[in-house]
């Protein structure tokens, strides 16, 4: 069985802080359930928590916008809901 941090966004003020809300998650399914974590890689915090962890890339997306970027947090991004939602 697979669970996706896709409806559980995993947002945080900092890695330490990232690693505990990762873990709570973890805590929360068993040894055999697979976990995926959509970490923008922009974020190398959020990428060195993945792999602490031994998660392992599967696929890449690309976020694309008209006009200017936005400004968003990316350093307290560790996981995107979604990539329709953000």
């Amino acid at each position: 069985m697979s669970k996706w941090l896709q409806d559980w966004p995993l947002f945080a003020d900092s890695p330490e802080l990232a690693e505990q809300l990762f873990l709570a998650f973890k805590a929360k399914v068993t040894a055999s359930d697979a976990i995926f974590l959509d970490t923008p890689e922009v974020n190398p915090s959020a990428v060195a928590l993945a792999e602490k962890y031994q998660m392992t890339k599967s696929f890449e997306t690309a976020r694309m916008y008209t006009g200017s970027f936005p400004d968003l947090p990316l350093e307290r991004t560790f996981g995107v809901a979604s990539f329709e939602i953000g």
